[in-house]
């Protein structure tokens, strides 16, 4: 009798468990699908999710009998976008001074103000499908760190946050104009670099407040100094012991070939790269993060910032020289990750200010699927986290996004009609037809 009631039992919670584990289940059926990896389109793909991963991929003949289904069979379905440079924490208007606001910022503004308001710049990005993002400082003192954890820990809603803590730099950090008196104002955003063994333990320091990778000034234009090249080299060797990345802020020529010989792993900008830089750039396999604006954002800052016709002279010199590097740098096989920088209030969303990345590397000359494929898989591998991101494949997370129209002919206006979006298995957005 005893025997008898076991087994009975033992049947009902496996029952009960399958049940269980099929309630969990969800099947997306994808009309068009986008293989980051393999940068290429494919047809009639389902994936399969359970909690906050992709379990497997299938085929429609594949979903189980009564399974919770999405049907995006009328869309392409990518996974979700990545903003490799980005500044949730700091804004500013059009017509406003970057100096002044960092100050007015710093002075005016609580941290606790400062951090509700990059929370809810923060979501903007999840609203328009970047379902993860990468915070490279101007943000205090690794206040983009507890934004990611408490992002993490479901207290408030937003994308993945790959967080850099304070930028590392020589004296004065980019805030110009300082009176010396005031210099330590600086050093509330910025972690200033005074000597190569300084250098070493700014790393230690960020190490221990769990940042997720290193970024420095390799130049603090427009002010003069910048760091050198043993205290970039101490930084990068620090960092890659502990198994941390290091990008780099980079204007100038100079300072982005005295990092790279560092040893740096990305350099961010690198507006006047010179073919011999982006050769060694090639070479090291670092990355670069061209972080563009089109040409419809650029009149639209024009505008805000009140640029008469005449001050309007320089978008075009500007869109030419961006165009002119990033086809150099495609060309001599410098892996490109997408980036934006947007932190101007243009009177949109923070998010949907970013996604002119998109507009800007197309117009630019870069074709849909490559720029498709630097803001998903090569982003997340860049931060080896191409197991987890920018892919959709078994045993990665269950961030998916969902767009309408058609990516290779009218990529611009498809990439920014976004009707889905899931982060960890969560759905955020849904129209659907």
């Amino acid at each position: 009798m005893l025997k008898n009631s076991l087994l009975l039992l033992a049947l009902f919670l496996l029952c009960f468990g399958n049940s269980n584990a099929q309630s969990n289940a969800t099947y997306i059926i994808a009309g068009t699908f986008y293989d980051s990896q393999n940068n290429t389109l494919l047809k009639d793909q389902v994936l399969h999710i359970e909690d906050s991963e992709i379990k497997a991929l299938l085929k429609r003949q594949d979903i189980p009998n009564n399974a919770h289904i999405i049907d995006l069979s009328s869309y392409t379905v990518l996974p979700g976008l990545i903003d490799a440079h980005t500044h949730v924490l700091f804004s500013q208007d059009a017509n406003e001074d970057f100096a002044e606001s960092s100050i007015n910022t710093l002075t005016l503004v609580s941290e606790a103000l400062r951090t509700l308001r990059g929370a809810k710049r923060a979501k903007s990005y999840l609203d328009v499908g970047f379902t993860s993002i990468k915070d490279l400082g101007n943000s205090g003192q690794f206040l983009d760190v507890a934004l990611r954890d408490a992002i993490d820990e479901g207290s408030i809603i937003g994308p993945r946050v790959y967080a850099s803590g304070p930028i590392l730099s020589s004296v004065g950090g980019q805030i110009y104009g300082v009176s010396h008196k005031h210099q330590h104002l600086v050093g509330l955003e910025y972690r200033v670099i005074t000597s190569v063994d300084d250098a070493r333990n700014s790393v230690r320091e960020h190490i221990n407040q769990n940042v997720d990778l290193i970024k420095i000034c390799a130049d603090n234009i427009p002010n003069n100094t910048r760091l050198n090249s043993a205290e970039i080299t101490a930084i990068v060797e620090t960092a890659h012991q502990y198994g941390l990345k290091v990008t780099a802020h980079s204007i100038s020529n100079q300072s982005a070939w005295e990092a790279i010989q560092a040893g740096v792993d990305g350099i961010e900008h690198g507006f006047f790269l010179e073919d011999s830089t982006l050769t060694a750039m090639a070479t090291k396999n670092v990355f670069l993060v061209p972080t563009e604006n089109s040409r419809n954002y650029m009149n639209t800052y024009s505008d805000l910032a009140g640029y008469t016709s005449e001050e309007r002279d320089f978008i075009d010199g500007y869109l030419n020289r961006s165009k002119d590097r990033l086809k150099r740098a495609i060309e001599k096989g410098v892996t490109i990750v997408a980036g934006s920088d947007n932190y101007t209030d243009i009177k949109t969303t923070r998010g949907a200010s970013s996604k002119d990345l998109f507009r800007a590397y197309f117009e630019a000359g870069m074709a849909p699927l490559d720029i498709l494929q630097s803001a998903t898989f090569v982003s997340a591998q860049a931060m080896n986290q191409d197991h987890v991101i920018g892919v959709l494949k078994t045993g990665a997370k269950a961030d998916i996004i969902a767009v309408k129209g058609d990516l290779i002919n009218d990529f611009v206006s498809s990439i920014n009609t976004i009707v889905f979006v899931m982060k960890d298995g969560q759905i955020h957005l849904n129209t659907v037809e």
